[in-house]
This record gives structure tokens, sequence and C-alpha cells, in this order.
């Protein structure tokens, strides 16, 4: 028998509408980035089509458009962008499977779009109580729980077997676990324990050495990967989010993944081209943005710019025609319309970051978290 998630409201409080805690300072927001950010938002709009998601059946995108809308203080229903937003969540909400799958796309996408599509959820839910929202919310928390593979990790597909396949539907799974405490919901200790683990097991030291006790190994250049190998940015940046979505804030790997991020974003080119094509792939930068802002300080403060006004330097542009106009596409991973529907999702969501509206960007380190995993 799976132990509910949603038992009862834990110690974490958040507001029910939206609210906005102010930009640090003018250098995270711009005029241009402002702009840039109701551009692809009116895209957005103009391009969801009667249905409410965008002509995909890939809930996890169709969840990542009405992040969009969310990310940028827009509620369901109310406002400029208020009918799209909750059209996107109807689309979600009514697809959800009985057993909580979010998935009616093919089964090799199982818990790639349920992690992206339950993240959301939870992130509506903590602005705005919606009660419709809840009990999907439970059964695709629940399924996480169940579908979560004996080392720790989770499969494509939604079922439980000895090994999970990597990091990247690991951060997935962690991003919409946390959702649910930032939106005042209980989370079993258990399923965040191994979860760490299998995440730790996902990090490499560069003489290929696993004794990290030994502060020598330690000390030694190394990164997430998705699997044991292939290190890369995004891999470097999901791992970060993993360990501080699951409270492991002091944890010696963020720093030296944050290292790479740092070494990388810093290298970004901001010459104006307005071809749609940002300088990373949507799911790069997603994870990517979410470190910087998470782990703060000075790598956001240094690398955030950078990524900014290399979004605003990308984005199409067309004055003459609404609906090509305001656009980023996904440059390696999803192709056509729903690749322009991911990457326009991606950089409104890191545009609107500073503006803090999400409640997975208003809480400070989560203490709950800690309590649950000594328990």
């Amino acid at each position: 028998m799976i132990k509910p998630f949603i038992a009862a409201i834990c110690c974490v409080t958040l507001v029910a509408a939206p609210a906005r805690l102010c930009a640090e300072g003018d250098w995270e927001i711009t005029r241009e980035s402002e702009t840039a950010l109701e551009r692809g938002l009116k895209w957005l709009s103009s391009n969801q089509g009667p249905e409410g998601n965008w002509g995909s059946n890939d809930l996890g995108l169709v969840g990542m458009g009405a992040l969009a809308f969310l990310s940028a203080g827009h509620s369901p229903g109310h406002g400029q962008f208020g009918p799209p937003v909750e059209k996107a969540l109807n689309y979600v909400l009514k697809n959800a499977k009985p057993s909580g799958l979010l998935n009616i796309s093919n089964a090799q996408r199982d818990m790639y779009n349920h992690g992206l599509a339950a993240f959301v959820l939870g992130q509506a839910y903590g602005m705005t109580s919606d009660a419709r929202i809840s009990p999907v919310l439970d059964r695709a928390l629940k399924l996480i729980a169940y579908t979560q593979c004996e080392d720790g990790g989770w499969d494509y597909q939604a079922r439980r077997q000895k090994r999970g396949h990597d990091l990247s539907l690991a951060v997935m799974q962690a991003k919409a676990l946390r959702s649910a405490v930032d939106s005042g919901l209980e989370v079993s200790p258990e399923v965040i324990n191994l979860a760490i683990k299998s995440v730790r097991e996902h990090y490499r030291a560069q003489s290929g050495k696993l004794n990290f006790d030994d502060p020598a190994v330690r000390a030694e250049p190394g990164q997430f990967t998705y699997d044991g190998n292939r290190p890369s940015l995004a891999m470097a940046a999901c791992g970060v989010v993993c360990l501080q979505e699951f409270g492991e804030y002091e944890d010696w790997r963020i720093e030296k993944n944050m290292e790479v991020i740092v070494k990388q974003l810093s290298q970004i080119k901001t010459d104006p081209n307005h071809n749609g094509r940002p300088p990373h792939d949507a799911y790069t930068l997603y994870y990517a943005g979410q470190a910087l802002y998470q782990v703060g300080g000075k790598s956001w403060e240094e690398c955030y710019p950078k990524l900014r006004d290399a979004l605003v330097a990308t984005q199409n542009l067309d004055a003459n025609n609404f609906q090509q106009d305001g656009w980023w596409t996904d440059t390696q991973h999803v192709g056509g319309k729903e690749g322009q529907l991911y990457g326009t999702a991606v950089a409104c969501f890191i545009l609107a970051m500073p503006n803090r509206y999400l409640p997975i960007l208003q809480e400070g380190k989560i203490d709950s978290l800690k309590r649950q995993q000594k328990n």
C-alpha cells in the first residue's frame, strides 16, 4: 500500500494568490527583457488553439506553456493571459489518467511528461488553491513513489524496476516532489532519501575514483553525468537542482557543478540575431537557469544577466505577423510547433524568474524537508 503523500498541510505557508517579491535590482530586469517576456507570452496566447494544448499531446510541454504564464504572475481566468493559462491547465487536468499518470503520448515519455506536468500542477496549486488540482496532484505524487526504482531513480516508462535510467528523469520527479512541499503538501521521506542516494551516484570525479570520503577525491574537478558517463552542462545543472530541491543545500557536489555551469554560461554571446535559436537547448536552459537561481549569490549575479540578454537577443521578431512574433525554439530535442512551445515557455520562465511569483521561487531553505528526512 502506498503511503499517502498529501496527508496534511505541513508547516510551510505560502500565499494562495500570486505575490511578488521584488527583483533585487535593475541588473535582474531590464526594459528589453520585460518587452521580450511580453512578446513571448503573446506568442503563446495567439498560437495556443481552442483545446489549449498548442497542438501537442505531451502534457509536460502543455504544462510548460502554463508555467510561462504562471511565472509572470498570471492567474487562471483572470486578466489578459488568464484564459490561456486556464485552458492549458484544464487540458492537463482532463487528460490525467485514473492511475495518476500525466501522459497520453508514447509510453516512452511517461515519466518525462509526468514529472514536468506534476511540477506545474504543484506550482499552480500553490498559487491558486484550486480544489480541482489537489486530487490529480495527489495521484500523480503517489505514482512517482510507486514507480521509483530500487536504486532510487526512475525509468522513462511508468514502471518500477531494479535500476532507474538516468539523471534527466530523476530531476523531473525531484521538482514535482519539491513543488508539492512548496505548495504546503507532505512528501514521504523514504522516497526523498532514496532519490538523494541515486542522484549522488551520478557524480563522477575527474579521476574516476569513487571514494568520496577521501578529501583528495573531493578536491578533484568533477560533475554530474547522465548515467555515470556523458557529462554535460545540462547534467551539471540537473544534479544541482536535485540536491537543492531535496534540501541538500550544503552538499559539496553543488559547488563543483556550479564551477562547470558558471564557466560555460560565462561564455554566452549576446550578439542580436533574432533567429529564435537561444544559445543552448531548452532542456539545458531550463535547469541551468534554476541552478543559478537556487544557489544564488555571485553565480546568479554574474551569469543571469548574460543568460537574460542572450534570450532577448535571439527572440524571433516579426512585426508584420503576430503569430510569428516573439517565439524561441528548442534546438535539440523537440522540433516544429512543439519545439517553439518548449523554447518559448522556457525562455519566458527564465525571463520571469526575477519577478518571483512562483512558490518555488519565493521560499528560502525548506526546513520541513530536513525534518522529514530525520524522522
